[in-house]
């Protein structure tokens, strides 16, 4: 059995009937009526899924998709499987039709590397934020899911506060968008993470 590891997300189309978002480790994203009991609307496989893959911390949507980060690694004993991973995707909100898939790149001769994207989803108009284990935070259009902007947080940073810093791989929450600023924490070393940092980073508009 797989669990529900993502936080749901409850979406109101204009015009249309409240729907709500969950997404499972199995790789299928399934959206819910809240007002009828939780009667499935659609169901949609997006993954490969397993213990650690699937759609781990939570999706985000807009008025017209969903959009969903998968993990889809495999473990060679305690270690990712390099050759395994996951992508984005996005889904029709009120058919459940798959729209496009974007998968993880390769990791070429990187190490460490997990094709890994784990954390949760951002979208604001136009764009989906991603980041992966490998340390990239992506930027995504949302109309056909190719890759326009892209930041390796897996470096050492000069901080604000003098302490000395690092990224690493990106898990669990998500970026935050607020006036023009983007937000993101780097640096997570528990189970799909494999490379631990402790920076938080601010991004503007050049």
């Amino acid at each position: 059995d797989y669990d529900f590891a993502s936080s749901p997300i409850l979406v109101e189309p204009q015009g249309g009937r409240r729907i709500l978002i969950a997404g499972q480790k199995s790789g299928v994203l399934f959206a819910l009526d809240p007002d009828q009991k939780g009667e499935t609307i659609w169901e949609q496989r997006v993954g490969a899924g397993g213990i650690s893959g699937g759609i781990m911390w939570g999706s985000a949507a807009d008025g017209d998709r969903v959009y969903a980060a998968l993990s889809d690694s495999r473990r060679i004993g305690r270690a990712v499987d390099p050759n395994s991973g996951g992508g984005l995707v996005a889904v029709d909100l009120k058919s459940g039709k798959l729209l496009w898939k974007t998968p993880h790149p390769d990791c070429g001769t990187r190490k460490p590397c997990g094709k890994v994207q784990a954390a949760a989803v951002t979208a604001i108009p136009g764009v989906v934020f991603s980041g992966s284990v490998d340390g990239n935070l992506r930027a995504y259009s949302a109309s056909d899911g190719k890759t326009i902007w892209e930041f390796n947080t897996a470096q050492e940073f000069k901080t604000v506060n003098g302490i000395p810093a690092k990224g690493g791989s990106i898990s669990n929450g998500g970026v935050a968008v607020v006036d023009g600023m983007l937000f993101a924490n780097s640096g997570y070393s528990h189970h799909s993470g494999i490379i631990p940092g402790n920076v938080f980073l601010a991004f503007g508009v050049e």
